[in-house]
């Protein structure tokens, strides 16, 4: 039998002694978790409804985590066990082939706006570069008979990615509670080897990276001597020292938007032999006026020290003029890889930027 009960009353208020108990509808799940899927125990993201898949069937509800994996969820309705587990694994073959564009465009035509903007509004962040990494397959019915959970528990036991879950309404006068039960734990994995898509990295192109610049540092100082740093620990260091010549950066402020974009012109060095064009002349970082404190400057250690990148700029602007939209990419990374061509584009038409060099 199902072994993780949640409950919760449906209009959000404190539940009372409960009294009666009953089955919702199927296309009552249906919509109930279409407008939350969190009813789920878990934050999701609905990309798509009734999912129109190349054979002509409709996957009931598409689904995408904080980490990019998909969740297909299919309703159980009328069909039997061997039918409806059938249809979830026939979804989940085709589900494992979307490449990721594939699954922003599914995405995009059922929520009307960038993929990006919605996944930030539920997640807070911009989505990953990988999509469909990992995929989770559920069958939802208001109730489980046993053939159901055989079928199912024998199915994980080979690491296949699936479970089911069955929600019925507890009742106390005019008020209802949506109970939910899992067959197998949140915290219980799959046996064997779980099931994995290929990976759906998004492409790089080769050229841009991100760069996060913040803390005690200035964009002042960045924008006028021409320099991206970062440093302070090895998780730091090593991401703005890996920066190449020749790369394209676009430099993100924190908390604040994008300032700036520019091309690398030489490699990472400690701030104490960094050096900067001052009216022509290579002059010593550390011996100009600088806004910023840099606590890191004098660090012990190639970790601990603060790194500096030489960059030639293309556009800058004022930390102020700073450029933000929902689903713009940021990191915690000092640098990485830029791939997600949402933020690319939105870049390179607020920057002005429209060729692929450098």
């Amino acid at each position: 039998m199902p072994v993780e009960m949640r409950m919760w009353r449906i209009d959000g208020q404190d539940p009372k002694p409960l009294a009666a108990a009953a089955l919702p509808t199927e296309s009552e799940l249906h919509q109930f978790l279409r407008r939350d899927p969190s009813l789920l125990g878990a934050a999701l993201l609905v990309i798509g409804s009734e999912v129109i898949t190349p054979f002509g069937k409709r996957l009931d509800l598409l689904a995408v985590d904080a980490e990019g994996n998909l969740h297909v969820l299919e309703l159980k309705r009328d069909r039997t066990p061997r039918e409806v587990v059938a249809q979830l694994l026939d979804y989940g073959s085709w589900v494992s082939t979307l490449s990721r564009d594939d699954v922003i465009d599914i995405a995009e035509k059922y929520l009307g706006q960038p993929f990006e903007a919605s996944f930030e509004e539920v997640f807070g962040v911009a989505p990953p570069d990988e999509l469909n990494g990992e995929l989770q397959l559920t069958v939802v019915a208001s109730s489980l008979d046993a053939s159901s959970e055989r079928i199912v528990t024998y199915l994980r036991g080979f690491g296949v990615p699936v479970n089911a879950v069955f929600f019925t309404y507890i009742e106390d006068d005019d008020r209802r509670y949506l109970a939910r039960s899992w067959l197998a734990t949140s915290d219980e994995r799959p046996g064997g080897s779980v099931a994995k898509s290929t990976s759906k990295r998004a492409a790089w192109n080769g050229l841009d990276w991100y760069v996060s610049f913040g803390g005690e540092r200035s964009w002042d100082d960045a924008r006028r001597l021409g320099f991206v740093s970062a440093g302070g620990g090895k998780f730091y260091t090593q991401t703005i020292r890996a920066l190449p010549e020749g790369a394209r950066v676009w430099v993100n402020i924190p908390q604040t938007g994008y300032v700036g974009v520019g091309t690398v012109v030489g490699p990472a060095v400690r701030f104490t032999d960094a050096r900067v064009d001052v009216e022509g002349a290579p002059m010593s970082l550390a011996t100009q006026s600088l806004v910023g404190s840099y606590p890191h400057r004098d660090g012990d250690t190639e970790d601990d020290a603060e790194w500096v990148v030489p960059v030639k700029w293309i556009h800058t602007v004022a930390q102020k003029d700073s450029y933000w939209e929902k689903g713009l990419f940021a990191n915690q990374n000092s640098a990485c890889k830029l791939r997600q061509e949402f933020t690319l584009e939105r870049l390179a038409n607020h920057f002005g930027i429209h060729s692929d060099s450098a």
